[in-house]
C-alpha cells in the first residue's frame, strides 16, 4: 500500500525528469506499480482509511511521483454520480481545443507540500490515447475538469510541474472560462 511516506516530493530531481515509455507486454512490476497508484487514489477517497493511514487526497497519481520513472499514470475522479477510474500507459494528448480554462482555486498536487498560488492554463478538451490495463488502445475524449486532471498528470511524465505553467509576471491571469 502507498502512503504519504512513498510520494516523491517537488525537491526530488528524477521528479523533473522526462520518463521513459512503458514496454509491451506489460511485467508484472508494471501491473503491480498501476494497481498501487490506483488503490492509493481509492484509499485517499476514502474519509476513514485517508484518516487512519494519513493520506491526502488525490484524484490523479503519476508513476513518477512514486519514484517509477515510467509513463504511466492513474485517474479516479468523481464526476456528479459517475465515477472516472482508469489508468493508462504510454499516454499521448493527441488533440485539443483551442479553448482554454484553469481551476479558479488554483491547482494542488501530492507532490507539493505547499501553497501554490496561480492559476494554470489548461486545455478545455482533450482527445488522449495510449494503452489500457489489457494492452489494448484506447482514446479518451474529455472536457473540463476531466480534461484538466489528465492533463496535470500528463506534464508529470515530462518533468512539468503544474507551477511551471503559472505565469511569473501575471499569475492570476485568466485563461478562457473558470472551472
Amino acid at each position: 500500500m502507498i502512503t504519504m511516506n512513498e510520494i516523491v516530493r517537488e525537491d526530488v530531481p528524477s521528479l523533473h525528469e522526462r520518463s521513459v515509455d512503458v514496454t509491451f507486454p506489460l511485467s508484472e512490476e508494471d501491473k503491480e506499480t498501476m494497481r498501487l497508484m490506483m488503490e492509493y487514489l481509492a484509499n485517499s477517497q476514502d474519509d476513514e482509511l485517508a484518516e487512519k493511514y494519513d493520506l491526502r487526497s488525490g484524484i490523479g497519481l503519476a508513476a513518477p511521483q512514486i519514484g517509477v520513472n515510467k509513463r504511466m499514470f492513474a485517474i479516479r475522479l468523481q464526476d456528479g454520480d459517475d465515477i472516472l477510474e482508469f489508468g493508462i500507459y504510454n499516454p499521448k494528448i493527441v488533440s485539443h481545443s483551442v479553448e482554454q480554462t484553469y481551476l479558479a482555486g488554483g491547482e494542488g498536487c501530492l507532490s507539493v507540500d505547499r501553497e501554490v498560488e496561480g492559476h494554470v492554463p489548461r486545455y478545455m478538451r482533450i482527445t488522449l490515447s495510449g494503452i489500457d490495463h489489457n494492452g489494448n488502445p484506447v482514446k479518451l475524449r474529455l472536457k473540463g475538469l476531466k480534461a484538466v486532471v489528465c492533463q496535470h498528470e500528463y506534464d508529470h511524465l515530462d518533468g512539468i510541474m503544474f507551477y511551471d505553467r503559472i505565469d511569473p509576471k501575471e499569475p492570476f491571469k485568466e485563461y478562457g472560462s473558470s472551472l
